[in-house]
C-alpha cells in the first residue's frame, strides 16, 4: 500500500495511541497548540517563516482514508470504535499564524492551531515537518539575499537535496526568502517560480571540440545561450566566445552569459570580464556557481569581482551549517484552561499568546513584545487568523506578494542584525500579564508536579 503525502498517517505513531487515550478517555475539548522556536542557531540572527501555505493544504485535506484505516487496524494497536471515529475525521479547527516572510525570534508563536483536541494533536508532526524545514532553508537564502542584494541568485539544489519534497519546497522557501528563481523545473511549474538552465560539462566533453559545443548550444537554445566555459581552460574558453560571438550574431543569436564552476571564482571572473569587455561583449554577464554559501558570496561581492550572478545549491537546501531548528510545538491550553510545561530548560509560557512589534519612524525594527492573546499593546500584531472552522480564509497572500513581504522584512532588520556575524540577540520582551499568569500557575502545581514535564 502507498501512503500519499497528504495522508494523515505521515505521522509519529505516539500521535495515533494518545489519540486512542484521549478517545478511551473521552477527552477533546478545545486545545490550543502554538509552534515556536526555543533558540537561534548560533549563526543566526534571526529566522524567516515559511512553510504557511503548506500546512493549510494539509488541514484542508485531511482524512482517513479506508485503506488507511484498513493499516491501522492490522497493526492490532487500536480498537475498532476509534478507528470508526477516525473515518469522520477532519479538521474543523482555527489557525492564526505570522505571515510567510515574517522575520521571527525565540518563544514567538510561528502558528498556533486552536480545535478539539484529537484534530489539533493529529497534526503536530506534519505541520511541524513543513513549517520547520522551509524556515530552514528560507533562513539560510536571506541571509544570501543580504550577502549579495543587486545579484541574481538561482537554486541549483535539487541533485543533493533531501528527497524530491525537499527539492520542491526548498525551490519554493528560497524565492520566497528573495532568490530570483530556481533550475527545478517542477517547482516552476507548481509554484510559478521562474525556472533557469545552462548546461553541464557533459555537453561539452561529449563533442569533438569546445568551440562546436558553444556554436551547437547557441543554435539550439537562441533564447537562452549561457555557455559554461570552464570544462578545460576558462580564459581560453572565454576567447572563444568572443569569435562566437560574432559568428552566431548573422543569425541574430546573441550571447546571453558565460557560467564559471570552478577554480578562483573572483579572479577567473575578473580575467573573463577583461577578455569579454576588450572583445566588444561588455552585454554578456559572468555567472558563478560551485559549492557557494552567503559567505564566499560576501567575499566575492566585497571583493568586487565582477560577477553578476550565483546559483547556489548544497549549501542551501541542506542549510550546512545550520541544518535544524529547535521548533517546538506546545499545548498551552485546554477546556479553555491554561497550561505550562514545567521541564527543566524546556519551560513554555502558558495560553494563547500575541507578538507584537515595534518599529521606529524609518520603519526599522526596535523591539517585539510576547504577550497573552487578548492584550491590547503597542505595535504591529504579527499573528493573524488563516484559518476559521476549517476553512482557509479569503483574500490569503500569494507567495509573490508573500516574496515582497519577506524583501520588506529583510529591509526592516536593524543593520547589526542583517550581518552574516552575530549580533547581540534582538530584543522580545515578556509583558508583566504573561509572567504573573506563568507565576500563577507555579504556583497552584501540587508538589509533586512542579518539576515534571
Amino acid at each position: 500500500m502507498k501512503v500519499s503525502l497528504d495522508s494523515p498517517l505521515l505521522t509519529d505513531l505516539y500521535e495515533l495511541t494518545m489519540l486512542q487515550a484521549y478517545f478511551d478517555g473521552g477527552m477533546n475539548d478545545s486545545a490550543s497548540f502554538e509552534l515556536f522556536v526555543r533558540s537561534l542557531p548560533p549563526q543566526r540572527n534571526f529566522l524567516m517563516a515559511a512553510g504557511l501555505e503548506q500546512v493549510l493544504d494539509y488541514l484542508e485535506k485531511l482524512r482517513f482514508t479506508e485503506d488507511d484505516l484498513a493499516l491501522l487496524a492490522r497493526t492490532g494497536r487500536f480498537k475498532p470504535g476509534f478507528l470508526r471515529s477516525l473515518g469522520t475525521l477532519h479538521f474543523t479547527g482555527d489557525v492564526d499564524a505570522i505571515r510567510e516572510g515574517t522575520v521571527f525570534f525565540p518563544d514567538e508563536p510561528v502558528l498556533r492551531i486552536t480545535a478539539p483536541m484529537r484534530e489539533a494533536q493529529l497534526v503536530e508532526s506534519r505541520v511541524m515537518n513543513l513549517i520547520h524545514y522551509q524556515t530552514v532553508v528560507a533562513s539560510k537564502a536571506a541571509r544570501i539575499v543580504l550577502a549579495a542584494p543587486d545579484a541574481q541568485l538561482i537554486d541549483f539544489g535539487l541533485r543533493r537535496a533531501h528527497g524530491s519534497e525537499a527539492a520542491l519546497l526548498s525551490a519554493r522557501a528560497s524565492y520566497l526568502a528573495g532568490f530570483t528563481g530556481t533550475a527545478t523545473l517542477a517547482a516552476g511549474v507548481r509554484f510559478g517560480i521562474s525556472v533557469h538552465g545552462t548546461m553541464a560539462h557533459s555537453y561539452v566533453q561529449a563533442h569533438a571540440n569546445e568551440t562546436q559545443a558553444f556554436e551547437d548550444f547557441a543554435h539550439s537554445q537562441p533564447a537562452n545561450t549561457t555557455l559554461l566555459i570552464d570544462t578545460y581552460d576558462t580564459e581560453a574558453a572565454a576567447r572563444k566566445i568572443v569569435d562566437l560571438a560574432r559568428r552566431v550574431a548573422r543569425y541574430g543569436i546573441a550571447i546571453k552569459a558565460v557560467r564559471i564552476d570552478s577554480g578562483d571564482l573572483g579572479e577567473h571572473a575578473r580575467r573573463v570580464r577583461r577578455i569579454l569587455d576588450e572583445g566588444g561583449l561588455p552585454y554578456v554577464t559572468i555567472f558563478a556557481s560551485g559549492n557557494l554559501d552567503e559567505y564566499r558570496v560576501r567575499d566575492l561581492v566585497a571583493a568586487h569581482a565582477p560577477i553578476d550572478g550565483f546559483g547556489v545549491g548544497t549549501r542551501m537546501n541542506t542549510s550546512a551549517d545550520a541544518p535544524y531548528l529547535d521548533f517546538a510545538y506546545k499545548l498551552v491550553e485546554y477546556a479553555h484552561q491554561p497550561r505550562r510545561k514545567r521541564s527543566e530548560g524546556k519551560a513554555t509560557w502558558p495560553a494563547r499568546k500575541a507578538v507584537f512589534r515595534q518599529v521606529d519612524r524609518h520603519g526599522v525594527m526596535t523591539r517585539d513584545c510576547l504577550a497573552l492573546a487578548d492584550e491590547r499593546r503597542d505595535g504591529i500584531a504579527l499573528l493573524e487568523p488563516v484559518m476559521v472552522a476549517g476553512a482557509r480564509r479569503k483574500g490569503q497572500p500569494n507567495l509573490a506578494a508573500s516574496r515582497d513581504h519577506a524583501r520588506r522584512q529583510l529591509m526592516a532588520l536593524p543593520l547589526a542584525l542583517q550581518s552574516l556575524e552575530p549580533a547581540d540577540p534582538y530584543p522580545v520582551a515578556v509583558s508583566d500579564a504573561l509572567k504573573h499568569l506563568a507565576q500563577r500557575l507555579d504556583a497552584s502545581a501540587p508538589a509533586s508536579t512542579k518539576n515534571q514535564e
